[in-house]
């Protein structure tokens, strides 16, 4: 019986791509949460901020989901990274439709940032 082939390792291009985007939706996240707090003490131009840089996370979480897809089967990567990206577009869109309900609103913000932490783990460890 032969013995196991070694794993592949993941394509280096992509990880790198992958590795500007969850970096560059961190610090998109950061920044939204910074205006929203600042928002919330009634500064309205800060609300409006909060607002155009969630569009920006998500274009972000847009692209880096591909991304994620391609590092998954021809990049020979985790399946989960993949979902992972998809559901920090998910969960930022369904931010979108309940800005008025922090009820809502607040904990999926909790949930992007436990999601991009993850995916900022998975992408800056060895590979």
């Amino acid at each position: 019986m032969a013995p196991p082939a070694a794993a592949r390792p993941v394509s280096r291009g992509l990880l790198i791509t992958f590795r500007v985007l969850v970096t560059a939706q961190a610090l998109g996240l950061v920044v939204a949460a910074m205006y929203a707090g600042q928002s919330l003490d009634g500064a309205k131009a800060m609300g409006e901020t909060h607002v155009m840089a969630g569009m920006l996370v998500h274009l972000i979480a847009l692209v880096q989901t591909i991304v994620g897809v391609l590092l998954w089967k021809p990049g020979r990567g985790p399946g989960w990274v993949s979902l992972a990206s998809l559901g920090l577009f998910l969960v930022g869109m369904a931010r979108h439709f309940t800005w008025d309900t922090k009820a809502l609103h607040l904990p999926n913000g909790v949930i992007l940032l436990a999601l991009t932490t993850a995916l900022l783990t998975w992408a800056y460890r060895r590979h």
